[in-house]
Protein backbone atom coordinates (compact mmCIF):
# COMPACT_ATOMS: atom_id res chain seq x y z
CA UNK A 1 0.00 0.00 0.00
CA UNK A 2 2.86 2.38 0.78
CA UNK A 3 4.62 1.86 -2.55
CA UNK A 4 1.57 3.00 -4.50
CA UNK A 5 1.72 6.40 -2.80
CA UNK A 6 5.38 6.85 -3.70
CA UNK A 7 4.58 6.13 -7.35
CA UNK A 8 1.98 8.91 -7.32
CA UNK A 9 4.49 11.34 -5.86
CA UNK A 10 6.97 10.59 -8.62
CA UNK A 11 4.23 10.82 -11.25
CA UNK A 12 3.41 14.34 -10.07
CA UNK A 13 7.08 15.25 -10.14
CA UNK A 14 7.39 13.87 -13.66
CA UNK A 15 4.34 15.84 -14.83
CA UNK A 16 5.74 18.98 -13.24
CA UNK A 17 9.07 18.44 -15.01
CA UNK A 18 7.33 17.93 -18.36
CA UNK A 19 5.28 21.09 -17.84
CA UNK A 20 8.40 23.03 -16.83
CA UNK A 21 10.06 22.04 -20.09
CA UNK A 22 6.97 22.40 -22.30
CA UNK A 23 5.94 25.91 -21.22
CA UNK A 24 9.12 27.70 -22.38
CA UNK A 25 9.83 25.40 -25.35
CA UNK A 26 6.34 25.41 -26.88
CA UNK A 27 6.36 29.12 -27.91
CA UNK A 28 9.85 28.73 -29.37
CA UNK A 29 8.81 25.75 -31.48
CA UNK A 30 5.57 27.42 -32.55
CA UNK A 31 7.42 30.59 -33.55
CA UNK A 32 9.50 28.57 -36.01
CA UNK A 33 6.33 27.65 -37.91
CA UNK A 34 4.30 30.86 -37.49
CA UNK A 35 6.95 33.59 -37.75
CA UNK A 36 7.41 35.26 -41.15
CA UNK A 37 10.57 34.20 -42.96
CA UNK A 38 11.38 37.43 -44.86
CA UNK A 39 13.84 39.52 -42.84
CA UNK A 40 14.51 42.99 -44.18
CA UNK A 41 16.24 46.23 -43.26
CA UNK A 42 13.18 47.47 -41.40
CA UNK A 43 12.80 44.26 -39.40
CA UNK A 44 16.47 44.23 -38.44
CA UNK A 45 16.51 47.84 -37.28
CA UNK A 46 16.38 48.67 -33.58
CA UNK A 47 13.02 49.91 -32.33
CA UNK A 48 12.87 52.53 -29.60
CA UNK A 49 9.44 54.06 -29.01
CA UNK A 50 8.90 54.79 -32.69
CA UNK A 51 11.94 57.05 -32.96
CA UNK A 52 14.28 56.17 -35.84
CA UNK A 53 17.63 54.85 -34.65
CA UNK A 54 20.59 57.18 -34.95
CA UNK A 55 23.93 55.46 -35.25
CA UNK A 56 24.91 51.85 -34.95
CA UNK A 57 22.56 49.83 -32.69
CA UNK A 58 25.44 47.50 -31.76
CA UNK A 59 27.58 50.10 -30.04
CA UNK A 60 29.96 48.88 -27.37
CA UNK A 61 29.99 50.11 -23.79
CA UNK A 62 33.03 50.43 -21.61
CA UNK A 63 33.52 47.63 -19.11
CA UNK A 64 33.79 50.15 -16.27
CA UNK A 65 30.06 50.85 -16.49
CA UNK A 66 29.42 47.22 -15.59
CA UNK A 67 32.05 47.21 -12.86
CA UNK A 68 30.43 50.23 -11.22
CA UNK A 69 27.03 48.60 -11.50
CA UNK A 70 28.24 45.38 -9.90
CA UNK A 71 30.00 47.26 -7.10
CA UNK A 72 26.83 49.26 -6.48
CA UNK A 73 24.71 46.10 -6.30
CA UNK A 74 27.17 44.41 -3.92
CA UNK A 75 27.22 47.31 -1.50
CA UNK A 76 23.48 47.87 -1.85
CA UNK A 77 22.91 44.25 -0.80
CA UNK A 78 25.32 44.85 2.08
CA UNK A 79 23.09 47.63 3.35
CA UNK A 80 20.06 45.34 3.06
CA UNK A 81 21.81 42.86 5.34
CA UNK A 82 22.87 45.55 7.80
CA UNK A 83 19.35 46.84 8.54
CA UNK A 84 17.90 43.63 10.03
CA UNK A 85 21.15 43.02 11.88
CA UNK A 86 20.97 46.50 13.41
CA UNK A 87 17.38 45.89 14.52
CA UNK A 88 18.29 42.71 16.41
CA UNK A 89 21.75 43.84 17.49
CA UNK A 90 21.16 43.33 21.22
CA UNK A 91 19.43 39.97 20.77
CA UNK A 92 22.08 38.63 18.35
CA UNK A 93 24.79 38.74 20.96
CA UNK A 94 28.46 38.13 20.35
CA UNK A 95 27.85 35.44 17.70
CA UNK A 96 25.72 37.84 15.64
CA UNK A 97 28.34 40.54 15.95
CA UNK A 98 31.11 38.15 14.87
CA UNK A 99 29.09 36.93 11.88
CA UNK A 100 28.45 40.48 10.70
CA UNK A 101 32.10 41.43 11.30
CA UNK A 102 33.23 38.55 9.07
CA UNK A 103 30.67 39.59 6.43
CA UNK A 104 31.88 43.18 6.47
CA UNK A 105 35.54 42.14 6.40
CA UNK A 106 34.94 40.05 3.28
CA UNK A 107 33.21 43.00 1.61
CA UNK A 108 35.96 45.42 2.62
CA UNK A 109 38.55 42.97 1.28
CA UNK A 110 36.66 42.89 -2.03
CA UNK A 111 36.55 46.69 -2.12
CA UNK A 112 40.28 46.96 -1.43
CA UNK A 113 41.00 44.36 -4.13
CA UNK A 114 38.87 46.24 -6.69
CA UNK A 115 40.51 49.52 -5.71
CA UNK A 116 44.03 48.09 -6.07
CA UNK A 117 43.21 46.59 -9.47
CA UNK A 118 42.05 50.01 -10.68
CA UNK A 119 38.45 48.91 -11.26
CA UNK A 120 37.06 52.01 -9.53
CA UNK A 121 39.17 54.58 -11.35
CA UNK A 122 37.47 56.55 -14.09
CA UNK A 123 39.49 57.69 -17.10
Amino acid sequence: MGQGLYGLNYLGLLLLGIAALAVPLLPIVLARFVAPKKPGAIKRSAYECGVPAAGDPWSQFRVQYYLYAIAFVVFDVEVLFLYPWAVVFHAAGLAGFAAMAVFLLILVAGLVYAWQRGALEWD
